[in-house]
C-alpha cells in the first residue's frame, strides 16, 4: 500500500482529525454526527484503536468531499491493521516475490489454511479476543490470493507430516483442510512435498524464503532478514530438508489418505498417540 504503510491505524486517525478540524467540529459534535462516543473517536484519531468498517463508512458520509477515501483506505489497510508490526515487512516481500519457499513445523502454512483451520489456530493464542481473531483471519485469507492471482508466484511448500495428523479444530475441519490441500497441490504454480516425521534439518523451526528476504518466526515474534549470507544458509537448509521429503505424487497420495482418515467414518484411524509420536 502507499501512504501509511508503516502504521495505517495512526495514519487513518490523522486523516480523521484533519477532516474534523477542517470542518470546525469538536469531538463531541463529530460524535453526534456519526453516532460515536468522543472518547472512541479520540482513541482512533490518536492511532490507539484501529477503525472499523462502519466507522470508515460513517466518516465517508460526514466528509463527502473525500470521495470515499476512508472506506477505501480501510479496505486497503485491513491486512496491515490486523497484522503484527514485525510481520508487515514480510508481507511486502511475499507480495513482490517471484518464487516463495516455505517450511512450517507442526502446522500448515497460513497460505494453505482453510478458514476453519486458521480460526482454530488463531483462537488458541493467549488473551486473544473474538474481534482480533476475525480481523487476523480476514488478513490471513486475503494473503492467499498470491497463489491464484493473474500473475501468480511459484510456491514450494514443505509440509510437516505431523501437521497432517494433528487435530486442529475438529476432525471435520481437518478433513476439509486436507481436501483443500489436495486441491492446492494441483495448481500449476504450486509444489507441495510432505516431510516425514523423522530427525531432519527442519526441527529447529519454520522459515520462509524469497530471492531477497527470509522470514523466521519464534514464540515471541518474527524477524525478516535481508542479509545474503543468512538467505543462502536457509536456502541450503531448505534444499537439505527437501531431499528428505516424499516426492510430489507420494505426498498427494498421503494427503488424500489422511483426508479420508479424518472424515467421520475414518477418524478413529488418526489417534492421539500417533499425533504425539509425530510431533
Amino acid at each position: 500500500m502507499s501512504d501509511g504503510a508503516s502504521n495505517p491505524a495512526r495514519y487513518f486517525g490523522q486523516q480523521v482529525r484533519r477532516a474534523r478540524r477542517a470542518a470546525g467540529w469538536t469531538l463531541a459534535e463529530f460524535g453526534q454526527r456519526i453516532g460515536y462516543d468522543p472518547g472512541q473517536i479520540s482513541r482512533i484519531e490518536n492511532g490507539k484503536r484501529p477503525p472499523t468498517e462502519l466507522f470508515a463508512r460513517m466518516c465517508d458520509q460526514a466528509f463527502p468531499d473525500r470521495e470515499g477515501w476512508f472506506s477505501e483506505f480501510y479496505a486497503e489497510s485491513r491486512t496491515w491493521i490486523a497484522t503484527p508490526p514485525w510481520f508487515r515487512s514480510w508481507i511486502e516481500h511475499e507480495q513482490r516475490a517471484a518464487v516463495l519457499r516455505i517450511w512450517q513445523l507442526g502446522v500448515l502454512s497460513g497460505l494453505l489454511q482453510t478458514e476453519d483451520y486458521a480460526r482454530a489456530i488463531l483462537t488458541v493464542n493467549p488473551g486473544v479476543t473474538e474481534d482480533e481473531v476475525s480481523a487476523r483471519l480476514g488478513a490471513r485469507l486475503a494473503r492467499q490470493t498470491i497463489l491464484t492471482r493473474d500473475d501468480p508466484l511459484t510456491a514450494w511448500f514443505l509440509v510437516d507430516e505431523a501437521a497432517l495428523r494433528r487435530c486442529v479444530g475438529s476432525p471435520e475441519a481437518m478433513a476439509g483442510q486436507l481436501a483443500h490441500l489436495a486441491g492446492v497441490v494441483r495448481l500449476p504454480n504450486v509444489t507441495i512435498q510432505v516431510v516425514p516425521s523423522t530427525a531432519h534439518a527442519g526441527l529447529l523451526g519454520g522459515f520462509a524464503l524469497t530471492d531477497r528476504a527470509a522470514y523466521v518466526e519464534t514464540a515471541v515474534a518474527g524477524q525478516v532478514f535481508e542479509d545474503a549470507e543468512i538467505i543462502a544458509g536457509l536456502l541450503t537448509r531448505f534444499d537439505t530438508l527437501r531431499n528428505e521429503a516424499f516426492r510430489g505424487s507420494e505426498s498427494l497420495t498421503l494427503i488424500e489418505r489422511m483426508c479420508e482418515e479424518w472424515k467421520p467414518t475414518g477418524v478413529k484411524a488418526v489417534t492421539q498417540a500417533t499425533t504425539a509420536g509425530s510431533a
